[in-house]
């Protein structure tokens, strides 16, 4: 059994630190107090699931901190998973918590193998070794989706570890350790190969979001039937029928800022579909609220800020963008969303009891149809065919 601590107990290092708690005696480090108290009363502070069920009924070694000498205490490995924002103002990830932490991990468990699994610059791994004059960090990148983040921890499609060596064959034996066998495939890269990994297959999931969005304000501007349009393009069987259904835009904490991140990486490399994607989310914004308006709603009520089922998440969440767009022009919005317990979001009105919200909209948006709302589907506006999120 080995001694683990992971750093941050967000999506990511919660679900990593409840798989590899199965085996292993793993301590999980957070400067927030109040996500602390509930892991340790076997509560998950997120939406999830499995994450729910395994802190109740699970047989973990895991024990939850803020306490930093306690969490490096006789670590032979460290896992940083702590938040890196995109910066517009550097057109770059915010990399400064995983770099105060990879420090002090150095000095506070010296032998340790420290694991990235924050989502990271292409090349920001290989240049903080150099600066930090050390080989034991290695970075790992994490393909977990809101509200199955366990699940796809336990059941990865693939492990990257971004070092071809013995001792990076050992770390991705540790990571699928608990996988149904005979286990995902395993590859063993450069950590600037890994990073590339990561950002490539995001910025891949937002174009399939951004190309059937693009087909749907085509349909919808040419009066057209867009659901049998893409179930036509969708039968190819090189093409599927995954992460077809449209949308109010790709949002989420990671693909907006992973495929801008990646567009950054592009510096001095030519390039034209990478900042397409970027842009097209942008278009598909500007087409819905123009759609909206079209309307002439006087208070446009927006149901869920969330961006899927299942998820309690609404950073970076397509709607907001379409919120900011209608409120520019002068229309009165209002927000029903139970996850939010305060009076207004963005100076707009949160209205908690649902039947008053639907009784002064005019128009409401749901990036996704809701059951709740089929009294008022007269007064719905959505994108959502298929009733799926990917």
């Amino acid at each position: 059994m080995k001694r683990i601590t992971v750093v941050g107990a967000g999506y990511v290092g919660l679900a990593n630190a409840i798989a590899l708690a199965q085996r292993h005696a793993v301590t999980l480090l957070d400067i927030d107090p109040a996500k602390i108290d509930a892991i340790n009363r076997k509560t998950s502070p997120i939406a999830d699931p499995d994450i729910e069920h395994h802190l109740q009924h699970g047989d973990l070694h895991l024990h939850a901190t803020t306490d930093v000498h306690e969490a490096y205490a006789g670590a032979d490995h460290v896992f940083i998973a702590t938040p890196t924002n995109y910066d517009p103002d550097t057109h770059r990830f915010d990399t400064d918590s995983v770099q105060a932490v990879a420090r002090e991990a150095l000095v506070r468990a010296q032998d340790a193998l420290i694991v990235l699994k924050s989502t990271v610059p292409v090349g920001f791994t290989e240049a903080l070794k150099s600066r930090l004059g050390t080989q034991n960090l290695v970075f790992s990148p994490e393909f977990l989706r809101e509200g199955a983040a366990l699940h796809d921890c336990l059941h990865p499609s693939r492990i990257v570890v971004g070092e071809r060596s013995e001792r990076g064959q050992e770390l991705a034996d540790l990571l699928r350790a608990d996988s149904p066998r005979p286990g995902p495939p395993v590859l063993l890269t450069g950590n600037t190969e890994a990073e590339a990994i990561k950002l490539f297959a995001n910025t891949y999931l937002a174009m399939r979001v951004a190309f059937f969005n693009e087909l749907d304000t085509y349909a919808a501007i040419q009066d057209l039937d867009t659901r049998q349009i893409i179930e036509g393009v969708c039968q190819d069987p090189r093409i599927g029928d995954h992460y077809n259904n449209p949308s109010f835009g790709y949002g989420g904490y990671c693909l907006p800022k992973d495929t801008r991140q990646l567009l950054a990486n592009y510096h001095h490399v030519p390039q034209n579909l990478i900042r397409a994607i970027v842009e097209a989310n942008t278009t598909r914004k500007d087409f819905i609220a123009d759609d909206i308006l079209r309307r002439k709603p006087r208070v446009v009520g927006i149901h869920r800020l969330v961006m899927k089922a299942g998820s309690d998440n609404f950073r970076s969440s397509s709607v907001q963008g379409v919120m900011k767009r209608l409120k520019a022009k002068g229309v009165e919005v209002i927000v029903h969303e139970p996850l939010l317990r305060r009076p207004d979001f963005f100076n707009s009105e949160v209205i908690e009891d649902l039947a008053a919200f639907k009784q002064r909209s005019d128009v409401i948006l749901a990036n996704r149809h809701s059951p709740e709302l089929a009294d008022v589907a007269d007064k719905v506006y959505s994108r959502d065919l298929f009733g799926a999120d990917h």
